[in-house]
């Protein structure tokens, strides 16, 4: 079988104000691999064509090699999906949910699924409206993980959560990888994939500008701090230019960073999305 657990070719989607332009990537297999862009950039719309919740003008999605537009039923099996804003029946004990979910997965694991209850400590006699967010994530992930998905695709799982549950949540994802679980994991929380993440898919206005391990991404740039403006002779090495609390920050890639001339700083995920998102509005 192909280390490719998911490929993506030149997957398009048209809207009156919006467009999803040639979108490529694939995910190896045992990594865990962070979607981000800014809110309305395409992620949803990418995540939501892969399970044809929405369908594609026109690309190609494989899952484990098969198309699926022809094996749908079978790749959806394999996957599963998990949203932070997925509602269940708020009233309805978790049992009698599971009770339903599991009816559609000839593959689903009881042991499993008691395994996940007792690692997530989900008490199945409560309802989802006694549950956090967290604990709803984590509720999600169990169901997935009782048919034995073998990836999760995970839109915005940690959105809403405080900062101990969203570190919990990503141990978890961390531990599943260890067992060869293949995780996509869009959200606009970047410090949570300098803690998780193997590589780095970034989507802005519907095109993939970056799609890289997130080391080499990181290292392509600097920050530089200036007390004010740079000399316009510099200026077109800068990137995103803001200001900031003393004075102003840019980027600079890291190929120019000798030719600029001023003491640079090594830059992190989110601090060259907020730049490189600047440089797109000006």
């Amino acid at each position: 079988m192909s280390a490719e657990v998911l490929t993506v070719k030149n997957l398009c989607k048209i809207y009156p104000a919006f467009t999803l332009k040639n979108v490529s990537f694939s995910l190896e297999k045992g990594k865990i691999t962070g979607f981000i862009g800014r809110n309305g950039a395409g992620k949803s719309t990418t995540l939501k064509a892969l399970f044809h919740f929405l369908h594609p003008d026109s690309g190609e999605i494989r899952f484990f090699g098969d198309s699926i537009t022809e094996h749908e039923l079978a790749i959806k099996q394999r996957v599963g999906f998990v949203s932070g804003g997925i509602d269940y029946y708020t009233k309805k004990k978790i049992k009698t949910i599971t009770a339903v979910t599991k009816a559609f997965y000839p593959a689903w694991d009881d042991a499993a699924y008691q395994k996940y209850l007792k690692l997530f400590a989900l008490d199945e006699n409560k309802t989802p409206s006694q549950l956090s967010a967290g604990m709803r994530v984590k509720y999600a992930l169990a169901l997935a993980l009782s048919h034995n998905a073998e990836l999760l695709i995970l839109d915005e799982p940690t959105s809403g959560l405080d900062p101990i549950s969203r570190d919990d949540l990503l141990d978890v994802l961390m531990a599943l990888c260890d067992e060869g679980k293949t995780i996509l994991f869009s959200t606009h929380i970047t410090s949570d994939l300098d803690k998780c993440a193997d590589q780095i898919i970034y989507i802005q206005n519907g095109e993939i500008l970056a799609n890289s391990s997130i080391q080499s991404f990181v290292q392509g740039y600097k920050t530089v701090t200036l007390a004010e403006k740079c000399p316009l002779e510099k200026e077109a090495l800068l990137i995103g230019t803001k200001r900031s609390k003393n004075g102003y920050t840019a980027l600079v890639k890291t190929e120019n960073a000798a030719a600029l001339g001023l003491p640079c700083t090594d830059a992190d995920l989110e601090s060259i999305m907020i730049h490189l998102e600047k440089e797109v509005a000006e």
